[in-house]
């Protein structure tokens, strides 16, 4: 198991490419299972969540292949040979479950496991459910798989969120492109990945309104074709470098950048003295003053501050100058990297859903364990505002939405290293 090993050393100088979104590449891959012709992504990100959707279409008869480097999957799903999506691949990542709809819509049967993935919440599938039956399908729970068919197909209908789930909303969209009659999905999640999306099955021959909106209308067609497709570019792993300059200093642009996808995050920045400049090439990000001001956060859907980026914001917090507060509304127990960042000499105090951060001057490097994606990189940014050395445990979470974390910070002239634990 490998570890990352931090150490604080000034500010930061120069470039960093920003990737396609994992988010939105985990998305984009289910949907080859709607059409028999082939479905090709462009400018898609290199890590270990991208190769377990990988082998999950593969366990059911689709071709996948990765080609230039990793960065082109191209995929074909002409001879769906399996409708049962397996523990042994699911519990590894949430994302699985987007395969539920497509697989329903396409052949009127599925089994998928309960999914996986990071341990930051109940997540539960009964959204997607829901709205599945709404449509028509037939779902029972047994031994941890959920049984679904809709023998005589997928029918179109109204049907309104209780929460605007990123995944119910793909799930549904992705299922009512092949049903019978129009959808209208109210109280839809509005992510820049979910538009990304639509504007895939678009191309696929779907027809799809409303999407960025809390409605969205599909009207349902016979067949969907093949398509070519570029990953939008990872709001969250644009955000989480922005960060990078505003705790170690110094000045960083982000290339592929664009500002409507981080508003909110970019807004926040600001008002704690962080300067965002939109470029010909990305978003350029400064530190304006000495030290950050201490702001206050609520994670909220998008458009709103993403539950995704709190824990970096958490990390920037520690040595802000005040107190801030900040409220996650989105995941229960998603304050785990809280303790660790304590380690580090951070003033956090945690109560339920709400974290209230006192600003100290300076952290100190510490031996620290990640404890989901998140955490993860949370923990390497307050390591390049530390004093001294921060090692960072079981950084195997960071290979699930980064791709060569250590070799774009220290681009910039952070020193950082991944080692092997003896």
């Amino acid at each position: 198991m490998d570890s990352i090993i931090v150490t604080g050393n000034g500010p930061l100088s120069g470039q960093i490419p920003i990737a396609g979104a994992k988010n939105a590449c985990l998305t984009l891959m289910p949907a080859t299972l709607l059409s028999e012709e082939p479905l090709t992504l462009t400018n898609a990100p290199r890590l270990s969540d991208i190769k377990t959707m990988t082998s999950l279409l593969q366990s059911l008869g689709a071709e996948v292949t990765s080609l230039q480097d990793g960065q082109v999957i191209a995929m074909s799903s002409h001879n769906i040979d399996n409708d049962t999506a397996h523990y042994d691949i699911v519990r590894k990542m949430r994302a699985s479950n987007l395969v539920l709809g497509p697989m329903l819509a396409r052949l009127g049967r599925a089994i998928v496991s309960l999914p996986g993935g990071c341990a930051i919440g109940a997540r539960p599938m009964d959204l997607h459910v829901a709205a599945l039956e709404a449509m028509g399908a037939e779902i029972e729970l047994k031994d941890g798989y959920l049984h679904a068919k809709a023998p005589g197909g997928l029918k179109g209908a109204v049907h309104e969120l209780r929460f605007a789930s990123v995944g119910a909303t793909e799930n549904t969209v992705m299922a009512a492109t092949l049903a019978k009659g129009t959808t209208v999905l109210r109280n839809a999640a509005r992510e820049p990945e979910i538009v990304d999306l639509v504007r895939c099955l678009r191309k696929m021959g779907a027809q799809i309104e409303g999407e960025g909106t809390s409605e969205i209308v599909i009207q349902g067609v016979d067949r969907l074709h093949g398509a070519t497709h570029p990953v939008v570019t990872d709001r969250i792993e644009l955000g989480t470098y922005m960060i990078a300059p505003a705790i170690a200093g110094g000045e960083v642009e982000c290339l592929g950048g664009r500002m409507e996808l981080v508003t909110a995050f970019a807004e926040k920045l600001d008002e704690a003295g962080i300067s965002v400049e939109e470029t010909e090439k990305g978003l350029k990000v400064a530190r304006r003053n000495d030290r950050v001001r201490a702001v206050n956060v609520k994670t909220e859907v998008f458009p709103g501050f993403p539950t995704d980026l709190q824990a970096q914001m958490m990390a920037l917090m520690c040595t802000a100058e005040g107190e801030s507060v900040l409220d996650e509304t989105i995941f229960e127990n998603r304050f785990m990297h809280a303790p660790e960042l304590i380690r580090m000499g951070a003033d956090i105090e945690v109560h339920g859903g709400q974290a209230r951060v006192r600003g100290v001057a300076r952290l100190k490097g510490a031996p620290v364990m990640a404890t989901d994606l998140r955490a993860s990189v949370s923990l390497i940014l307050a390591g390049l505002a530390a004093e001294g050395e921060t090692k960072v445990a079981r950084v195997y979470h960071l290979d699930r939405g980064y791709e060569n974390l250590v070799r774009k910070l220290r681009g910039v002239g952070a020193h950082i290293e991944r080692v092997a634990d003896e």
